[in-house]
């Protein structure tokens, strides 16, 4: 499962040829006009990583940053910040209200796309090319092989429970709301209830056995994976 990168820019030619060079380099890209249009589209999915533009006009992207790192769903995306504004001062303040990194307007596609892998890798985060999900010593998730081993013996899994665990993991320490999962597991063809979920989590843990306790239940909000405290 590739990263999804969200862009966040109100001019049409910088949204497609930033889009176009993730997307080659094996990124998910979707681009957004406009903030509210994006904050709505975080009910459904989160991104892995945000380029945002500072100067949009519906919302300042100094108070969108602010915004998401208030936000306990939202504080941990990465975002790189994007703008024709080079004064330090707004360096400065972009990188203290929680961005990763700066890039000025104008800027070469292959630079952005370099920046946006080295923040992903910094931050921890799985990659295209990544064909195992390493949870932590005891964990581990072959995507190529389809298969989830703890201390290093294979567990059975459905599909179902095998794909929200990838998930979990591909998107470890965010919390991922039972509409989210819904929506990675059937799209737009939801047939089930998000109760359902709550279902798969259970048997999943059952199965994973002590390695069950990097599932955390989020009350209210849905769940997600971190590390088992090794003390």
């Amino acid at each position: 499962m590739s990263n999804y990168i969200a862009i966040i820019d109100d001019e049409p030619d910088i949204l497609e040829l930033v889009s176009l060079n993730l997307i080659k380099s094996g990124f998910r890209a979707k681009g957004f006009s406009e903030v509210e249009s994006f904050y709505r589209s975080l009910r459904t999915e989160t991104p892995d990583l945000i380029v945002l533009d500072l100067m949009m006009p519906d919302v300042d992207g100094f108070e969108v940053c602010k915004y998401l790192k208030n936000h306990e769903t939202c504080s941990l995306i990465p975002i790189i910040m994007l703008t024709a504004k080079t004064e330090e001062t707004d360096k400065v303040l972009g990188l203290e209200l929680g961005a990763d990194d700066y890039v000025t307007k104008p800027f070469s596609p292959r630079e952005l796309v370099a920046r946006v892998k080295a923040v992903l890798r910094r931050q921890g985060r799985i990659e295209p090319e990544t064909k195992k999900l390493i949870v932590n010593d005891t964990l581990t998730i072959d995507l190529e092989k389809y298969e989830v081993t703890v201390d290093g013996k294979k567990i059975d899994l459905t599909s179902t429970e095998f794909r929200i665990l990838q998930l979990l993991a591909s998107k470890k320490g965010r919390i991922q709301s039972r509409e989210q999962i819904l929506s990675f597991l059937w799209g737009d063809e939801k047939y089930v209830i998000d109760r359902t979920i709550d279902v798969h989590i259970r048997h999943l843990r059952e199965k994973l056995g002590n390695a069950a306790t990097v599932i955390k239940n989020v009350r209210g909000l849905g769940y997600k994976v971190e590390d088992i405290d090794k003390g």
